[in-house]
């Protein structure tokens, strides 16, 4: 190719193979740490990085291998095309650094390559490209990308008017065209995933990808099939196991048909008629607590709150996103492969939720969000499963004290469940408010003169300022009326940090929950292990409520479910308090030795451990319950 216009395509992958090097290099020094490689680590990163950063390549030189093959010579020679070229590929390599840059800063908040929340990033743009403004300094980190650009594009400069100089014939094109088109069809039928997972390190696995290459994985894998590629059991075995799982005292299920979980729960006595207000934190680590072992006295009046309420010290988030979070509390079903149902547009409505139960019960049920809750369809979910929405878009102006990107402030969050509360209250209705809150999130900004740190200045001054803002909300609600007859109910959507050394780092989904109302619960610390799927079935239980059931949580304080159900968008965990067994794609199992641990074992040959049995039995019937509709709510009077 001395003299070829395909000599481009040569230029422009070096750049790129040149900038995924720099990208790989950088990031291994900031997570040096917790890669902790060894020699073999870093020849297997970088090599199976080539490989993927290839891979990538092979795909993005379609469009412009086409191009330089069909273009007519007498164009391909003419001045304005040579400007025209020039620029396109100067737009090219600032397009390269541009996403160098996303990748350091994505890696910087989420310690991973390009996955599904870079997609989100895409879909929701208004509030993530406020986040992005309001968190970095955006114009200058585009201004010296031009400069680095240019660093780049001088050197070959010669190179592309040689190629600009060069006649070759539609046959010649042809031929070295053909061969160059056939890199994408070996990558396809060649490169997948599993490929990077060199290390039971996630950090190295995740160094060995490529952001751009990830970022399409992610689109073509945002909801995966359980049964095309995860285990699975007979279907009378993993029925009988999930059955036996969920099986109390107090429950009685319909019918016998495979995996249909709905049963009658049926409590004694009178039940009480309280409201419940169920605030959901935004990224609420149990780290933060003084409890846990913080010494930085950033949750006071949290902490505080743990000796006047029914604390739970064991317990798990099921994902590592807000989607999941609400997902769980709402539905409790265990995360199934993919996206969250919360997001599965056409699907996600129908569900039995906590909110349609209490609505049974004559209730009204709200879901108050902070931002505008069309963000990762929140408003679709919340409104097809019998909430009224309470959101920044219909929240008058002059009530929003403090906005940034994410929506109102805490404050005014918690403004309008108190305004909520008193006008049901008035009309003599009891009231469900679930409440998401904003505050704790990238920028980590809040208005002024509330607490000791300033606004903008990083995570501990929003979780202060979190703290702050619930202690306010409670110091006002003990002043209105309804306050004695009603039970707050405060726990984490996630964790604020979700990276770790091996798939599921169990540490990084521990969670706090508080249960509150000291009319009528007694102070305790509640030590039994659960997930948030399981908050449902323990609310309707502290009330006493009878009612029909198609929830997989269990009520942890009557029968204790003795494990927790945690995933990321793959891989599927049940975690008994000192094992876990892991589901991934293609059929593979992993067991993860004791709490926290990177050890993990064989991927084969572990479908009689009883462990292993019980997560497949958890996982296999939620994939079915939701595909075959019987979780919907409409299927409720049924049988």
């Amino acid at each position: 190719m001395k003299s070829s216009r395909y000599q481009l395509v040569l230029i422009i992958s070096m750049v790129f193979l040149l900038q995924f090097f720099l990208t790989r290099l950088i990031l291994l020094g900031i997570s040096w740490k917790d890669a902790a490689p060894g020699i073999n680590d870093l020849l297997e990163i970088f090599s199976a990085g080539l490989l993927f950063d290839s891979g990538f390549i092979a795909y993005a030189i379609i469009v412009p291998v086409l191009y330089l093959w069909l273009v007519p010579q007498k164009i391909w020679r003419a001045r304005w095309h040579g400007y025209w070229l020039n620029t396109i590929i100067f737009s090219v390599i600032y397009a390269a650094c541009f996403i160098a840059v996303a990748e350091l800063l994505f890696w910087d908040e989420f310690s991973v390559r390009f996955n599904f929340i870079a997609i989100d990033y895409l879909i929701y743009r208004r509030e993530v490209t406020d986040n992005i403004l309001q968190s970095y300094p955006v114009i200058p980190i585009l201004i010296g990308l031009l400069f680095i650009a240019l660093l780049f594009y001088l050197p070959i400069r010669p190179w592309i008017r040689q190629a600009l100089n060069s006649d070759e014939h539609f046959p010649q094109r042809s031929l070295i065209g053909l061969v160059l088109l056939v890199f994408p069809f070996i990558g396809f039928f060649t490169l997948n995933q599993p490929l990077r997972n060199i290390s039971d390190n996630t950090y190295i696995n995740e160094l060995a990808g490529n952001g751009p290459y990830q970022f399409v994985a992610a689109f073509r894998n945002n909801e995966l099939e359980y049964r095309q590629f995860y285990a699975q059991l007979p279907e009378v075995q993993a029925d009988s196991l999930l059955r036996r799982e969920l099986s109390t005292p107090e429950a009685s299920f319909l019918s016998r048909r495979p995996f249909d979980i709905r049963r009658d729960i049926v409590h004694t006595g009178q039940e009480k008629d309280l409201n419940v207000i169920l605030m959901t934190v935004e990224s609420l680590s149990s780290d933060f607590l003084a409890y846990f072992g913080n010494k930085e006295a950033i949750t006071p009046n949290l902490d505080k709150l743990i000796g006047n309420s029914m604390f739970f010290e064991n317990l798990y988030a099921t994902g590592t996103r807000t989607t999941r979070g609400l997902e769980a509390i709402t539905m409790s079903i265990p995360p199934t492969p993919g996206r969250s149902i919360v997001k599965r547009l056409g699907r996600e409505k129908d569900q039995w939720s906590l909110g349609q139960v209490f609505n049974s019960k004559g209730y009204r049920s709200y879901f108050i969000y902070g931002g505008h809750s069309y963000f990762e369809n929140m408003n679709s979910f919340f409104s097809g499963n019998g909430y009224r929405i309470v959101d920044q878009s219909n929240t008058p102006a002059e009530e929003m004290g403090f906005t940034n990107a994410w929506g109102m402030s805490d404050e005014d969050l918690y403004r309008q469940a108190l305004k909520v509360a008193n006008r049901e209250h008035q009309q003599q209705h009891p009231f469900f408010l679930h409440l998401m809150t904003t505050s704790n999130h990238r920028p980590y900004s809040y208005p002024d003169g509330r607490i000791d740190i300033p606004s903008g200045s990083g995570r501990c001054g929003a979780v202060k300022y979190t703290d702050y803002a619930i202690g306010e909300f409670l110091r006002q609600a003990k002043e209105t009326p309804w306050f004695a007859d009603t039970v707050f109910v405060i726990l984490a959507d996630h964790q604020a940090g979700s990276a770790g050394k091996c798939e599921l780092p169990i540490e990084r989904y521990h969670i706090p929950l508080w249960i509150y109302s000291p009319a009528h619960i007694s102070p305790k610390i509640v030590k039994n292990l659960a997930s948030q799927i399981d908050l449902a079935p323990t609310v309707l239980g502290l009330l006493n409520m009878s009612y029909r059931s198609c929830f997989f949580g269990k009520d942890i304080l009557r029968t204790p479910p003795k494990r927790a159900l945690i995933a990321n968008y793959q891989n599927l965990g049940l975690f008994d308090g000192t094992r876990m067994a892991i589901l991934e794609p293609r059929k593979q199992i992993s067991l993860q030795q004791g709490f926290g641990s990177d050890d993990v074992t064989s991927r084969q040959g572990m479908m009689k451990d009883p462990l292993v049995q019980r997560d497949i039995s958890y996982y296999q019937g939620a994939a079915y319950v939701y595909h075959n509709r019987i979780n919907a709510w409409s299927t409720r009077d049924a049988e």
